[in-house]
């Protein structure tokens, strides 16, 4: 059986015990705003469809064989035509779709898409769909309220709240910052920028975290990474942690906050994977565990 290792003393964030009581509550109530967004309208749990889109007319109906398909009964059986050339997306709805862009009746337009902060969204009835960029390739992501999966939804397992998993890193930053090859579970590849290394210690042995930068124009920490609870525990896949920038050369990681990847919640989502430098050979029984075994 494999240990669960508990972290060095020396790393520890020390908190009295009404601290440790009011610390516990805001991690409580944390990732209950984070079960809400979850299982919210337009939350992970809504997703129903991930479809690339190939160069040239893509067709978008509740007909069979469609390029972006749609559940029966939101749209006539041809209702657009997603048209790629190069990196514009362009939609051109059919007549009497009823499609809505951007709350209005959709009309001829170049679509933003995810890359975009503000991406266009498309509306037919209750299901939303907006174009999504990774790589070089396009696609179009759907969104139903109504899904078995949301409905079902009772909240994502996770291990104790324990203060102990709190911790201080040491933060060794990168001059320049460096770019990381980081794989998706679609077969991708993103460049993504690092601003230096973590390095702390779990049960007296130091490990090292490289965290990336997700949005530039936001700046935080974002950790992708793996442990050893992932064969018995937690998303085989790995975890996400996210942490404020540095101060004073201390970054604090608060492993009680740790997440799965939407792609433990849905097979629609295109997660990025941990790299391997980002493995670590220890258990880290802290956080979400993974909602597929429970």
């Amino acid at each position: 059986m494999k240990r669960a290792f508990a972290p060095a003393i020396l790393s520890l964030i020390c908190l009295a015990a009404p601290a440790q009581d009011a610390y516990r509550k805001s991690v409580d109530d944390w990732h209950a705003a984070r079960e809400a967004r979850l299982a919210a309208e337009d939350g992970w749990l809504s997703l129903i469809g991930r479809d690339w889109l190939n160069p040239g007319e893509n067709t978008l109906g509740t007909a069979p064989g469609s390029t972006v398909l749609l559940p029966e009964g939101v749209a006539p059986a041809k209702a657009g035509l997603f048209i790629l050339e190069g990196t514009t997306v362009r939609f051109r709805t059919l007549p009497g779709s009823g499609i809505l862009l951007n709350g209005k009746p959709a009309v001829e337009a170049v679509l933003k898409s995810d890359a975009d902060e503000h991406p266009d969204q498309l509306q037919a009835g209750r299901v939303r769909f907006y174009v999504i960029r990774r790589g070089d390739r396009f696609g179009i992501r759907l969104k139903d309220p109504e899904t078995p999966a949301r409905k079902a939804f009772h909240g994502v397992p996770r291990y104790p709240v324990d203060p102990a998993w709190r911790i201080e890193a040491d933060f060794i930053p990168y001059n320049p910052p460096q770019t990381r090859p980081i794989g998706t579970v679609i077969g991708t590849t993103e460049s993504m920028t690092t601003p230096g290394l973590l390095r702390f210690k779990v049960g007296g042995r130091e490990v090292t975290l490289e965290p990336m930068i997700e949005d530039p124009e936001h700046p935080e920490l974002f950790i992708i990474f793996k442990d050893t609870t992932s064969t018995h525990g937690t998303y085989p896949a790995g975890r996400f942690l996210y942490a404020e920038m540095p101060k004073n050369g201390k970054v604090i990681l608060d492993f009680n906050r740790a997440i799965n990847p939407p792609c433990a919640f849905s097979m629609f989502a295109t997660c990025p994977l941990p790299p391997k430098q980002n493995h670590l050979a220890v258990d880290v029984p802290a956080g979400e565990k993974n909602p597929g075994l429970h």
